[in-house]
């Protein structure tokens, strides 16, 4: 069997990154994506480990999973594919062009430098369910927001917005809103290093924002979500081609209907019927009342549509067989 080796940071090595049993790693089963791309590749007759256990070396194919502090060496190169996740908000280095030059093959989302030369489509992949929970006895609370407290000097980011929106609901109508998530308990500074200072320091939380409607942290999204109505679903970031991640599909498969905010051609993506585009309104005001007069026979709509989406052919590019079956493709050729 040959050998084929993944990139990622010390927290996924020893194989960790398949392993399904791990409920703080697989989260809402985020790592079905790569534990499906190891069955096939295994079909394929290639062994797919972590770079401690297969060797960059002795193997392949090489995949790296973001941009790698060390690039491939030049005679690597043709056996090199970099999957790229983060945006430029999160991973600047993902987007330096002159070091893309070190990949044979790169996989993204973002739509407009896809040339199915050297840039090939992928996206955030999901383990894509047939049914979602549409019991509207069980989502007895109105809306709420499932995120990190983060911060960023970005223009397109949108950490701040999802600020604006909890600070909105908890002046306006604190009766309809909760939230969750980590780090809304101390100060998040946007710089990362001098964020770390303080949060080791402890200094962070002496100075902590005060929300009056923070729920604390989750250990499924889905489980939580399954509870509300509506959830305020906003990227990282707006208007970039193509960056949709999980999010709205953790909204989708707990029956909640999402709030988006992100993607600016989410419609060539998914369905306008399956989503409250929150670019349609200019004030919160309007936006809470448009979602108070959904009634259930409404909400069954949005439900029944997101449920279509799910068993159409369009949501197959967003499936981890979509992930899998794209990068042994083009690995492998």
């Amino acid at each position: 069997m040959k050998k084929a080796t993944i990139v990622v940071n010390r927290a996924y090595q020893n194989n960790k990154l398949f392993d399904l049993s791990d409920s703080i790693i697989n989260r809402d089963n985020c790592m079905y994506p790569f534990f499906l791309l190891k069955e096939k590749l295994k079909e394929n007759d290639y062994d797919l480990s972590t770079q401690d256990i297969n060797n960059i070396k002795e193997s392949d194919i090489v995949i790296y999973n973001e941009m790698p502090q060390k690039l491939p060496d030049d005679e690597d190169i043709t056996k090199s594919y970099l999957l790229l996740f983060e945006s430029e908000l999160i991973r600047p280095d993902n987007w330096d062009i002159d070091k893309h030059k070190y990949f044979h093959k790169i996989f993204t989302w973002k739509d407009d430098i896809v040339d199915n030369k050297k840039y090939f489509k992928f996206n955030f992949a999901q383990n894509i369910p047939k049914t979602i929970d549409k019991g509207l006895s069980s989502k007895e609370k109105f809306c709420t927001l499932i995120a990190g407290n983060k911060k960023v000097n970005h223009p397109l980011e949108l950490y701040s917005k999802r600020v604006e929106a909890i600070r909105w609901f908890e002046k306006n109508h604190p009766e309809d809103f909760e939230f969750y998530g980590i780090g809304w308990d101390r100060y998040t500074h946007p710089n990362k290093y001098i964020r770390y200072v303080l949060d080791k320091s402890k200094i962070s939380t002496l100075f902590k924002p005060n929300f009056k409607n923070y729920r604390g942290k989750v250990d499924s999204k889905k489980e939580v979500l399954q509870n509300y109505k509506f959830a305020i679903c906003y990227e990282n970031a707006r208007d970039i081609p193509g960056y949709i991640t999980e999010k709205i599909f953790d909204c989708f498969f707990a029956g909640c209907i999402p709030i988006y905010w992100g993607a600016n051609n989410i419609t060539d993506h998914i369905p306008k019927e399956c989503f409250i585009d929150k670019r349609e309104f200019e004030t919160y005001e309007e936006l809470y009342d448009f979602m108070k007069n959904i009634d259930d026979k409404k909400q069954l709509v949005y439900l029944d549509n997101i449920e279509n989406f799910l068993n159409s052919d369009k949501s197959y590019q967003f499936s981890s067989e979509f992930f899998s079956d794209t990068l042994i493709k083009y690995c492998s050729e």
